[in-house]
């Protein structure tokens, strides 16, 4: 997958500790191996994004419902926090540092607002009617913070201004995105369950006959039954499908980038891919202890993924 030829130092990368760092979002432990102030332009970016996202996720975890007049102030709240960042007027210190950030290494505004429209779809909705429909909502959940990453992996610095990456953020950032978020959506079933929430969409929970009840159930009990299986094997399939994709397109990446770039976007699928291999639709277990890579797994993996790139290149 990453085949250059040139020899290159790897001090970036064997340097690193990552003893504390192991439970952070896959994407932050790929970012580490950047130089400090890219991977904190990131760091930025993506707590701003974490704001939003947990304003509307903490809400909808409580067990009161939403009421008309909540989801409306939600809405309101962020489409002002959206607009401040498109016009430039921040409506407070972190979003200024946020604009500072995103003038220096050139960052676009739309993935923030494709964000903002996916948070208001939550704000407004508690299932995806279909799976038309998740993918569209992925736009801003998934890809949107992807993209970002993208955009920071291919900025080039060029005398002392960053230059955009010569590749569409958003079509890069896709593949990825989309087989990165399925894996998501069932490694974390046991956990969005009992939190009230549900990544699955209707009609294909329909098409296997599973219900919103017995996902519930099968998240509190640990019992899956031959319906659930059926459903997490379509997600498994559907996964594949992207996997396939993004790892064709990394292929298309890597001569964009320059090393440490194409090392920690090939960390990101890897260590996505070892929780994808852990699932086993026809015989495995789908609790947050059965698909969750312990730490020193991902620290193994880690190294082996270092060791394997420094073998190829």
């Amino acid at each position: 997958m990453m085949n250059k030829k040139q020899p290159i130092a790897l001090d970036f990368a064997t340097n690193l500790d990552f003893s504390q760092t192991l439970t952070n979002p896959i994407l932050d432990i790929a970012a580490r191996f950047w130089e400090e102030e890219r991977y904190q332009a990131f760091q930025k970016c993506y707590r701003s994004m974490r704001v939003i996202d947990d304003l509307v996720d903490h809400r909808r975890e409580q067990s009161e419902p939403l009421s008309a007049d909540e989801r409306k102030e939600l809405q309101i709240t962020i489409e002002i926090w959206n607009q401040a960042l498109v016009t430039g007027r921040p409506v407070d210190d972190f979003q200024e540092e946020l604009l500072s950030t995103m003038r220096q290494f050139q960052i676009p505004s739309w993935p923030w607002s494709r964000l903002c429209q996916a948070m208001i779809f939550d704000v407004h909705h508690d299932f995806f009617p279909s799976f038309l429909t998740f993918i569209r909502y992925s736009e801003g959940a998934a890809i949107a913070p992807a993209s970002i990453f993208m955009h920071l992996c291919g900025v080039v610095l060029n005398n002392n201004e960053h230059r955009p990456p010569t590749y569409n953020i958003r079509e890069a950032a896709r593949p990825l995105a989309l087989f990165s978020y399925l894996v998501h959506i069932i490694r974390d079933f046991e956990k969005d369950q009992k939190a009230g929430l549900n990544y699955f969409a209707a009609d294909l929970m329909s098409h296997h006959r599973v219900s919103s009840e017995q996902m519930r159930e099968i998240a509190e009990t640990g019992h899956p039954t031959s319906d659930f299986r059926s459903l997490i094997g379509h997600y498994h399939q559907l996964a594949e499908k992207y996997r396939q994709k993004a790892e064709t397109n990394i292929e298309y990446l890597i001569p964009h980038l320059q090393p440490r770039y194409q090392l920690s976007l090939g960390m990101i699928y890897s260590l996505y891919l070892q929780i994808f291999e852990r699932i086993d639709p026809k015989n495995g277990g789908f609790t947050t202890i059965d698909l969750n890579p312990t730490p020193e797994e991902v620290q193994q993996h880690i190294s082996a993924t270092i060791s394997s790139f420094a073998a190829l290149i």
